[in-house]
């Protein structure tokens, strides 16, 4: 097996040993691994300011920056785990989320955590297939 690490300026650099994404070719394919993005602003490595939704635009947007690094986009996702800090928030997230994945949403799940890294209330991680 052959791995990829996948590594971008334009999302937040990894806080912990880990890469922001590994890809693995298999057969004629490469599957896109990303590890859970957060709302870090990538120039500061701050948390950003605001809500839930004001967090969830921006892990979409680290999500983003992550995906194009490694060749690929939202339409090449199959699978994404969403972890929230409260489950009250999944109308808020879910609807966000929505705007990206309007047609043809990959499968997905959505638990609640006790806790995610620097007390974020919302983590995305992706599967891509291209």
């Amino acid at each position: 097996m052959h791995k990829t690490i996948v590594r971008t300026a334009e999302a937040p650099a990894a806080i912990g040993p880990y890469s922001q994404a590994v890809t693995v070719q298999v057969g004629d394919k490469r599957m896109i691994f990303t590890s859970g993005q957060v709302a870090l602003d990538p120039k500061t490595g701050a948390m950003i300011e605001g809500g839930v939704e004001a967090q969830t635009r921006q892990v979409i947007a680290n999500l983003d920056a992550v995906l194009t690094a490694a060749g690929c986009g939202f339409e090449h996702v199959v699978k994404t785990t969403i972890f929230l800090a409260s489950m009250d928030d999944f109308a808020k997230v879910n609807a966000i989320y929505g705007e990206r994945f309007a047609i043809d949403p990959p499968a997905r799940s959505t638990v609640q955590a006790a806790r995610l890294p620097r007390d974020a209330k919302v983590e995305i991680e992706a599967v891509a297939l291209i």
